[in-house]
């Protein structure tokens, strides 16, 4: 499946649940994940949206590993089966 319907399945999943999936651009830092998740309580993650299949460049694992090691949850979605999960992950404590 094509990243752009992924990604629209996945806004539209995020705004079901009362939140915002902000496409996320940062100059001069390359590599940062595609969307700011932003959910009710407080919750703040970062999504990789990518097409079906296709795996994340080095450049990219390395900024989801910095961004791990600051304390936040890190995803890369490829499928829409795992919109849910994602969110209900997101989510919990």
């Amino acid at each position: 499946m094509r990243e752009k319907v992924i990604e629209q399945k996945f806004r539209e999943a995020v705004k079901i649940h009362g939140g915002l999936a902000l496409k996320f651009t940062s100059p001069g830092f390359d590599g940062m994940p595609d969307r700011l998740v932003l959910l009710p309580n407080g919750k703040i993650a970062f999504v990789e949206v990518k097409t079906t299949g296709e795996k994340p460049r080095p450049l990219q694992l390395a900024r989801h590993r910095l961004l791990r090691k600051l304390g936040f949850k890190v995803y890369i979605l490829d499928d829409t089966d795992q919109i849910g999960g994602i969110i209900d992950e997101i989510q919990s404590p």
